[in-house]
């Protein structure tokens, strides 16, 4: 459990650095929808077979799941304010 924490901290910072703009709610908020998305990557990565726990393709795809999260959340804030 606290690795997966850990390397979803490090997927938040993975996807502010390559993700860019101006992050509402600032790196604690972006940890947390790295967290999210590595989750949610990791889950439909190996539900649908891609590719299996540890694999460096499910990192890669953990930061994409992040960037798209922090994406969906920087448009729906923006919208809200």
């Amino acid at each position: 459990m606290l690795s997966s924490i850990l390397l979803g901290f490090a997927v938040g910072i993975a996807a502010k650095i390559l993700l860019p703009g101006k992050a509402p709610g600032g790196w604690v908020i972006t940890c947390l929808l790295g967290i999210a998305g590595g989750a949610v990557a990791h889950l439909l990565g190996t539900s649908a077979g891609y590719y299996r726990d540890y694999e460096p393709l499910g990192f890669a795809a953990a930061i994409v799941g992040a960037m798209f999260i922090l994406f969906l959340y920087r448009v729906l804030v923006r919208r809200t304010t």
